[in-house]
């Protein structure tokens, strides 16, 4: 079985979406509660590296399923990471 290009993509698209989407509930949950203490600073920094790397990866080979994903999850990921390290901070501060 050989799907047509137009199918890959849309199975690319699909995933992307579905991806990106998981990690809308934990920013907006993370933003409203400013409560991070269940989020793992080592989990979110490795895998905000990870999405950053998709996304350059995505830019090389120029695909917009892997573009579009990976800015949004990176965007979502690295403002759970930034609140992340300011929570953290501030209570090593006290």
């Amino acid at each position: 079985m050989n799907p047509e290009p137009y199918y890959i993509e849309m199975i690319g698209y699909c995933a992307a979406f579905l991806t990106t989407i998981a990690f809308l509930p934990q920013a907006v949950q993370s933003w409203r509660s400013r409560d991070l203490s269940g989020v793992s600073l080592g989990m979110y920094s490795l895998f905000t590296a990870g999405v950053g790397l998709w996304l350059i990866y995505g830019l090389i080979i120029e695909k917009w399923p892997l573009i579009l994903a990976n800015a949004l999850t990176f965007a979502l990921a690295f403002s759970i990471l930034i609140l992340k390290l300011h929570h953290t901070y501030r209570h090593k501060k006290k």
